[in-house]
């Protein structure tokens, strides 16, 4: 028997692993890895303390620290179901290679972040690791002086482009919306790099190609059709919480509802970070709702009937 289950392994679950450690808590972290959509990330410079560093070496630190503070972890797991037993739960989770975990906890923080959304366009799927991808810091190198496009208005394809301006020959960047929503400094940014061109409210069609990549089509304002050529795509256009597994209440678009205390509507599962219906999708604010929902498990197991 688990005191707490921590599910995840990006910057919430850490956060709250460390906290049930130092609490000296029976419990695990399960995660398909340590990092999680943050280890994807290009610069960051919104982490209070350090001026500068990138999600890749968060990740790292990350790790450091858990096993700094001896936190047991079950990695490469996914969670899949969560069970009513009596008055504790029962996790199910499952590795890639199909090993099968369950864990009896009295407790469950849900931290699962989220997965990037889909255009839903012709050739996205059948182009997926021949020049499409979701993730630039991971396959960007690959298409030095080459040609790339971005897809997306927000922080994540602002640092796409950014990236890729430093790397590519040339690099597009389509926007379906007459501006950007990411931060301004960003935007500044962009707009100063020579080999970036900015195509504003342009629906994207499709991505053409044979067995690789060699296009982008879209829909303009106009009504007019316009294919530039491109030899990477890079989809930055949100995410998907990872929160089909938990029998919580959720709102329309699956994040799950929680209070003040990271509590959901099921006493005894909290839930952490961008998993959750939280207005601000920042790293600083997944690190305190991770430590706000290990401390209210806590007290929840402090005072849970043997």
């Amino acid at each position: 028997m688990l005191d707490l289950v921590i599910i995840g392994g990006s910057i919430a679950g850490s956060t709250a692993a460390v906290y049930a450690s130092r609490r000296k808590l029976n419990f695990k972290l399960v995660t398909g890895d340590i990092g999680g959509e943050v280890a994807l990330s290009g610069e960051v410079e919104n982490w209070p303390l350090i001026n500068h560093t990138t999600g890749f070496e968060m990740a790292q630190m990350m790790d450091a620290q858990l096993k700094f503070n001896e936190v047991p972890v079950d990695e490469g797991f996914l969670v899949s179901e969560i069970i009513a037993n009596g008055k504790t739960w029962i996790v199910k989770a499952e590795s890639l290679s199909g090993e099968n975990r369950a864990y009896e906890t009295r407790a469950i923080i849900i931290a699962s972040g989220v997965k990037p959304k889909h255009l839903g366009v012709p050739g996205e799927n059948e182009l997926y690791h021949h020049g499409v991808t979701y993730c630039t810091v991971c396959d960007g190198p690959l298409f030095k002086n080459k040609i790339t496009t971005t897809i997306g208005g927000g922080n994540s394809a602002l640092e796409s482009a950014l990236m890729m301006a430093s790397i590519a020959k040339q690099v597009f960047v389509i926007n379906k919306n007459d501006k950007f929503k990411g931060e301004q400094i960003l935007i500044d940014k962009l707009s100063r790099v020579p080999n970036v061109e900015i195509i504003y409210n342009a629906k994207t069609t499709r991505i053409e190609g044979d067995g690789a990549v060699n296009g982008v089509s879209m829909t303009l304002a106009d009504g007019s059709t316009r294919t530039v050529e491109s030899h990477g795509v890079m989809i930055h256009i949100g995410n998907n919480p990872n929160s089909i597994f938990a029998p919580v209440e959720k709102d329309a678009t699956g994040q799950i509802l929680v209070d003040a205390l990271c509590r959901t509507n099921i006493a005894g599962i909290y839930a952490a970070g961008d998993v959750t219906n939280t207005p601000y999708k920042q790293i600083v604010v997944a690190a305190g709702m991770g430590c706000t929902a290990a401390l209210a498990a806590i007290e929840y197991i402090n005072r849970f009937e043997n």
